[in-house]
Formats: C-alpha cells, sequence, structure tokens
C-alpha cells in the first residue's frame, strides 16, 4: 500500500477500534486479536463495496442517460464493478502473504462465477422492480443492494479468495 493509503487506513482503523473498543467496554467485552481482524476485514469489504456500488451505479445511470437499454447498461456497468472488485478486494481485503501468491486467473474467475450469480438474480429482481411494479429504473439497483451485497461479501469471503 503507498504511504498516502496507509495513512488513511490507519486513520480509519483508529477511528473504529475507538469506536468499537469504546462501546464494548461499557459491555465490559473485549476482542481478540482474531475478531479484531476479522472485523477490519470486513470493514475494508465495505469500504471497497462503496466505492464499487458508487462506480457501477454512475456507470449504469450514464449508459442509461445516454439512452442505452437498462439491461444493457446494467450488464456493462456491473462488469466494470466486478474488475473494479477484484482489484480492491485482491490488493487490500483478501491479500496473502508474500510468501503466497494467489493464483490471479483462478481468483478472477471464481469473482467472475460468484458476482454472475448475484447478478442473474439482480437482474431478475431489477426486471421485477421496473417492468412489473413499475418501479424507476435509477431506483431498481439501489434495491437490489439489500440482497447483493450480502451474497457477494459471502461468496467472496467463503469461496471467490479462499485458496483452500
Amino acid at each position: 500500500m503507498n504511504r498516502i493509503g496507509t495513512c488513511l487506513w490507519n486513520l480509519i482503523e483508529r477511528i473504529a477500534r475507538f469506536f468499537v473498543f469504546g462501546f464494548l467496554g461499557i459491555f465490559r467485552k473485549e476482542l481478540t486479536d482474531g475478531q479484531w481482524e476479522a472485523f477490519m476485514q470486513f470493514v475494508k469489504f465495505g469500504l471497497v463495496g462503496l466505492s464499487n456500488t458508487a462506480l457501477t451505479y454512475v456507470v449504469y445511470a450514464l449508459l442509461v442517460t445516454l439512452g442505452l437499454h437498462y439491461q444493457l447498461s446494467n450488464v456493462i456497468s456491473y462488469a466494470a464493478g466486478i474488475l473494479n472488485s477484484y482489484y480492491w478486494n485482491n490488493k487490500y481485503v483478501f491479500q496473502e502473504g508474500e510468501e503466497k501468491k494467489r493464483n490471479h486467473a483462478k481468483a478472477l474467475a471464481k469473482v467472475f462465477a460468484s458476482y454472475g450469480v448475484t447478478f442473474c438474480i439482480g437482474a431478475v429482481l431489477l426486471y421485477v422492480w421496473v417492468d412489473i411494479l413499475g418501479i424507476s429504473s435509477y431506483l431498481g439497483p439501489v434495491i437490489n443492494l439489500l440482497v447483493t451485497i450480502p451474497l457477494n461479501f459471502i461468496l467472496n469471503k467463503l469461496w471467490a479468495f479462499r485458496e483452500k
């Protein structure tokens, strides 16, 4: 990680530590080092997810505004989001130690497969929101996040970035 990224991440971790340990202190509870690391991995995944969601939605909205059909816009923006997500999750969230190098082709294929599952679910839901329920094509993808975010985390954590 570069120096600015390291400083920013240290600041985020200090803020999280202050609030988490302050909250747990009220109940006289403590986290083990392993629990803290797992929590911070979830925080990193959440931050990557926020940036990924923003990028995907901006690309989607831009393409819809340019006149592309909402489903085609959804496919293109989702592919851009998958590549963005893989890069950041591989580099900062689920990174391997220096002694172990990840098989990037295998990991990227697993990420595309896991996102493919959520894409299919999201595409069906988008059709339901827009064509059946009459919800705006701009709001439909936002509603989909309630399903796709938790599912993506589970698939990435337990399968896509897991070597064994």
